[in-house]
């Protein structure tokens, strides 16, 4: 009886020319409620004709600033009582400060009509400071720079300026108190206070970190979908990689270079690939890189499908940027290095190959925009991380021990329930 009916209802659809007057019914942003019998499911002659001068009584404006870079559709800005968006979802251009315009397509008392409207992108955010530089060494006899001492970023601006009130006598040997302030080319500012030790030679280093066996690191966060690992470079000289896989060790990621205006392998890439496979361990790589254009960075996802040859990894590749103590001379925003990661990705998958982000948590939190779509490997040396972010791996210790390796080594836990890429 209902499978009758719906072919009966059909069918006066059909005779009544509705199913006609539905397929031309404009598309609209905004939902259209569903009627409840035959003659009101007819949606309102529109008409065909643009216009392009407001009817009475509309006035469609964007008030408030925009935040620049901020993800923005007009139906977020735009709203009036009787009008039917029809570009809704439409971003606003929020790549630049200054003014900008903005075509808003409606349909009102059954009448289309294109409407520009003008709007303001707006910096409002202060600089970062990503190293205050207190307590840091200045030695007699040479000129001060606080620009060697301090690192600093600007959301936006490319080379936000840095002033200073206070003296430093690299003459004579002592503390001097500066109070630093950072100004972005929108005008805001970020100011804070440090103290400058002057000494005749950079203190000594003492090393006094308890350092963690391998099996401890087992035993201590031994659960459920966590395998563990370690990451190296030429640092650890020769490997035994047998006796690693045999401590318990499952996976390595190993530097495969580095990028300082020009390519290095790392002087154990080739072996520590070929030992860590023939041992049954899972592989990885990273390159460390100081890429600061677009080109660079696509330059540095090609590099690494070169040195790879073909070779499938077990883990995405990982872009590691860490020169963050001078930062400003690289003449980029955090915007700028956010782009450059997400293109980095993009040409490695051309290449055939996922990539993955590798920073500290404080970088995580004050410089990286939160990532949705690539796994992120947590740099953060404590017992017990408090980041609070997505992330897939955790390197939670630079002062491991395990067999096979004479000196230090990171130690890695990774969650393998995050980690969609580990088999």
């Amino acid at each position: 009886m209902k499978k009758n009916f719906i072919i009966y209802f059909i069918s006066l659809l059909m005779m009544t020319g509705c199913t006609e007057k539905i397929a031309q019914a404009p598309v609209l942003d905004s939902a259209v409620p569903v009627m409840a019998d035959v003659q009101k499911t007819t949606q309102p002659t529109v008409s065909e004709e643009i216009n392009t001068t407001p009817p009475e009584g509309v006035n469609l404006k964007i008030s408030e600033p925009v935040e620049v870079y901020e993800k923005v559709m007009i139906r977020d800005v735009i709203s009036h009582k009787g009008v039917q968006l029809r570009n809704g979802s439409q971003p606003l251009d929020t790549s630049e400060t200054g003014e900008k315009r903005a075509v808003v397509s409606y349909i009102y008392d059954g009448k289309r009509y294109e409407q520009e409207v003008s709007y303001t992108v707006a910096d409002t955010t202060a600089p970062v400071v990503l190293r205050s530089g207190d307590g840091s060494v200045a030695l007699t006899g040479e000129n001060f720079d606080i620009n060697e001492h301090v690192g600093f970023v600007d959301n936006y601006d490319k080379k936000p300026v840095i002033t200073y009130s206070g003296e430093v006598d690299t003459s004579t040997v002592g503390t001097y108190y500066l109070t630093a302030t950072v100004t972005d080319s929108s005008g805001n500012e970020t100011t804070w206070d440090l103290g400058i030790k002057v000494e005749a030679q950079e203190p000594e280093y003492i090393d006094d970190n308890t350092r963690l066996p391998f099996e401890q690191l087992l035993s201590d966060y031994a659960g459920e979908n966590r395998a563990f690992g370690i990451d190296v470079s030429r640092w650890q000289g020769e490997i035994d990689f047998e006796a690693v896989k045999n401590a318990g060790c499952e996976f390595v990621i190993m530097r495969i270079g580095s990028y300082y205006d020009e390519y290095t392998v790392d002087t154990y890439f080739h072996s520590n690939m070929k030992n860590a496979l023939n041992a049954g361990l899972k592989v990885g790589v990273y390159i460390y890189t100081t890429a600061n254009t677009e080109k660079e960075v696509r330059e540095n996802a090609q590099w690494i499908a070169e040195q790879l040859d073909g070779k499938q990894l077990d883990f995405p590749v990982v872009f590691d940027w860490e020169e963050f103590s001078n930062f400003q001379q690289y003449e980029m925003s955090i915007n700028d290095l956010n782009e450059y990661y997400n293109i980095f990705d993009e040409e490695l998958e051309k290449l055939g190959y996922d990539s993955m982000l590798y920073s500290s948590k404080n970088f995580l939190n004050n410089f990286w925009y939160e990532q949705s779509s690539n796994p992120v490997w947590l740099a953060h040396f404590t017992d017990e991380t408090d980041y609070d972010g997505e992330y897939a791996m955790w390197q939670m210790s630079c002062y491991g021990n395990i067999d096979g390796i004479e000196g230090d080594v990171d130690f890695n836990i990774l969650y393998t329930d995050k980690a969609k890429f580990y088999d």
